[in-house]
């Protein structure tokens, strides 16, 4: 059967999926990535935006949201990252409740041997492919891939909702089939 309702969009369509999938299956997988210890993608990204965000006292809660990811998975990162002495934990005074995380001294230099590896190894590659597309196409990828990564379709309403959980009324009844083993 050919997906011909996304038309001319299957082959973008078709690698936005292939990278979703391709980083869902190691984004958890621990590797050296050029430094002294073991961690993993994702771990790595949350170490980059504690990086980024560490002048804003951003909360747990918050940078999570920013990641894209839910506060569970944020925490469980944190947590590793903690016991590998790659970060650390902070209450703000009279406010114990809200957790601030900060990279420490062997958190930073980890991300240093981390950023020339990758950068030489991954990310080079793609740099040279995006300097060839001009800034505002650019812009206008980054919002599409934006886009797309929040995209989830879901009912908006209760009406909407039904109609996702049941089949169409005049969908025509078609015999079970039996596979032949």
């Amino acid at each position: 059967m050919k997906l011909e309702w996304m038309g001319e969009y299957r082959d973008f369509v078709e690698k936005m999926i292939k990278y979703g999938n391709a980083y869902a299956t190691r984004c958890q997988k621990e590797h050296y990535f050029g430094s002294e210890i073991l961690f993993s993608p994702s771990q790595l990204q949350t170490m980059e935006y504690i990086l980024e965000s560490e002048d804003q006292h951003q909360s747990m809660v918050e940078i999570a949201a920013r990641l894209g990811v839910s506060p569970a998975t944020f925490s469980r990162n944190v947590k590793r990252m903690v016991e590998k002495g790659l970060l650390e934990k902070y209450h703000l005074e009279g406010n114990r409740k809200t957790v601030i995380v900060k990279v420490s001294p062997l958190g930073r230099k980890t991300y240093e041997d981390y950023s020339r590896f990758v950068l030489k190894y991954r990310f080079q590659r793609l740099f040279d492919m995006l300097d060839e597309i001009p800034p505002q196409w650019r812009e206008k990828l980054a919002d599409i891939i934006d886009a797309w990564s929040t995209y989830v379709p879901q009912p908006q309403n209760a009406e909407e909702e039904r109609t996702w959980d049941s089949r169409p009324r005049d969908a025509e009844e078609k015999p079970n089939l039996i596979r032949i083993e």
